[in-house]
């Protein structure tokens, strides 16, 4: 699966896009202005997730690679 195709598919389930996502996971505390704090691990953004949106790990793993900029 590509990234985009798990974008798409989080897009589906969740009703957020990318820019949503962030806009979230700044109000949790995760990120600052749509980057991943250092401290913030892998697991806290999948728990996070997997609680909120019922996403699976790889579907959260997307998020957390765009959260962290390694995707766009």
């Amino acid at each position: 699966m590509s990234f985009q195709a798990y974008l798409d598919t989080i897009k589906k389930k969740t009703g957020k896009g990318p820019e949503e996502l962030k806009q979230l996971a700044d109000q949790k505390g995760f990120s600052e202005n749509g980057q991943l704090k250092p401290d913030v691990k892998a697991g806290q953004i999948v728990s996070w997730l997997k609680e909120e949106f019922e996403l699976g790990h790889g579907h959260s793993m997307a998020v957390y690679a765009l959260l962290k900029g390694l995707k766009e």
